[in-house]
């Protein structure tokens, strides 16, 4: 399989070809992306019934932190996995690169998605679906293609038209997956989290090559 195919299977199956040829350097970004985390997966579950002015403030600035650090190691991870998914050798360090450039489009690119699909979910559940497959490609757009928000949610929802089933599907086999790596002692769910990635950069690069052949056709014409 030398390139992948737009499909789920195809794009699992490519994800899976690719995890295993550039292991060392998905597994270190797993674990940054974990370590980076931590303080946010924190923030959700602290709970005090009658919360401290100390407490308060700490979680604000955890907050802040999931709204204004966590974003650009997300984005820069999953840009990583996109590049290995192209066989382009890339630096592990590449991961921070948003801090450097398109850092506020990062930020308010996760804080527009983050809005659409909860608003989509708070008035009606399916909406919020529909919202979350059709933006599935943002995140790539940011940081592969250096758009702006906006320009990045109309872009994937124009790459995705046709694709909002095939991407709800892999949502589906990824919450199994996720499960059944949690119930291998959590080890298989480090796993599965980089197989998921895998396999929704390579959805994203098999789109977007059929996309780049699709203008070449019309250009030539």
């Amino acid at each position: 399989m030398k390139t992948p195919k737009a499909t789920a299977f195809g794009s699992f199956g490519y994800g899976w070809q690719q995890l295993w040829k550039y292991f060392l350097h998905l597994f270190l970004i797993g674990l940054v992306v974990v370590v980076a985390s931590a303080p946010a997966n924190a923030f959700i579950g602290g709970h005090e019934p009658f919360p401290t002015a100390g407490f308060v403030a700490l979680n604000a600035l955890v907050a802040a932190y999931a709204i204004l650090v966590l974003p650009v190691v997300t984005f820069g991870s999953d840009w990583m996995y996109l590049r290995f998914m192209r066989d382009e050798r890339a630096n592990v360090a590449e991961v921070f690169t948003g801090f450097k450039k398109n850092y506020l489009n990062i930020i308010l690119a996760n804080l527009l998605v983050f809005a659409i699909c909860g608003i989509g979910f708070v008035v009606f559940v399916i909406p919020g679906i529909i919202f979350a497959c059709r933006l599935a490609f943002v995140r790539y757009l940011v940081m592969d293609k250096g758009l702006d928000p906006v320009a990045a949610i109309e872009k994937s929802w124009t790459m995705t038209r046709g694709h909002g089933w095939r991407i709800f599907g892999m949502y589906l086999l990824s919450i199994l997956l996720v499960c059944i790596g949690i119930m291998l002692l959590l080890v298989g769910a480090v796993f599965a989290f980089m197989w998921i990635g895998c396999a929704f950069a390579s959805l994203y690069h098999a789109v977007d090559l059929e996309d780049q052949a699709l203008l070449n056709r019309n250009g030539a014409t």
